[in-house]
């Protein structure tokens, strides 16, 4: 059997991949009367809005998309928050996000296996500094990285590339490891690898092309990345 050659470098997503978003999917299904349906409709509206300001040339920050998605979802199911209120639901739930159980484990293996480790999220560098402070990772990680100082979001393949370029690495050398599918899609239409992390409610886009991994946890994933030469 042929041996898997290392990626250079592996980049995680922040939300969802490394964070526990158990938390302030609650405080927003409070924020919308119990609603819990409207929880996907609001992640998605959010998604949705960071892609129209990039593809418009723009830029916000991801959490004041957040923020302004929030009201647009509440205000079409009859719900009024106002923007300050909506500000401070989203920023006080993202602050304080605990890592999922399998992440600290999987980093430090991946560290001590000599994996230059970086992160890569949507979120400002604020929000991943206070995130990171909060969950206690930010040991882990060699460097940090937030579209906020491109000024264009993932999944844009112009962002893949400047990330890549910050690491000094070439794309076919970098490992994007995600828990969301148009995440690793984007990655790899970029030129990267990728691995998927299959947490509850996440699904790979079928029309993408296929991820290196597909793993559960990131545990299981790191087990696997440590045997690559």
């Amino acid at each position: 059997m042929l041996e898997k050659k290392r990626p250079k470098a592996l980049f995680f997503d922040v939300n969802e991949t490394l964070l526990d978003l158990t938390k302030m999917k609650a405080s927003v299904s409070k924020a919308l009367n119990g609603r819990e349906d409207l929880l996907s409709l609001w992640f998605t509206t959010m998604l949705q809005y960071s892609l129209v300001t990039t593809a418009s040339e723009q830029y916000e920050h991801f959490e004041d998309i957040g923020a302004a998605t929030l009201q647009m979802v509440a205000a079409n199911n009859g719900i009024s928050i106002l923007e300050k209120d909506a500000h401070k639901i989203i920023m006080k739930s993202l602050r304080a996000l605990p890592a999922h159980p399998d992440v600290k484990p999987a980093l430090s293996a991946l560290k001590k296996a000599g994996y230059k480790l970086a992160a890569f999220t949507n979120s400002s560098n604020k929000s991943v500094k206070n995130q990171f402070e909060h969950a206690d990772l930010t040991a882990y990680f060699d460097e940090v990285l937030s579209v906020e100082d491109i000024g264009k979001f993932k999944p844009f393949s112009e962002t893949y590339e400047w990330a890549a370029q910050k690491m000094n690495i070439k794309p076919e050398d970098c490992m994007l490891i995600a828990a969301h599918g148009w995440d690793v899609a984007g990655a790899v239409w970029a030129g990267w690898r990728a691995a998927f992390i299959s947490r509850p409610g996440q699904q790979k886009f079928p029309l993408a092309p296929k991820t290196e991994l597909t793993e559960p946890d990131l545990k299981k994933l790191a087990d696997i990345l440590v045997t690559y030469k």
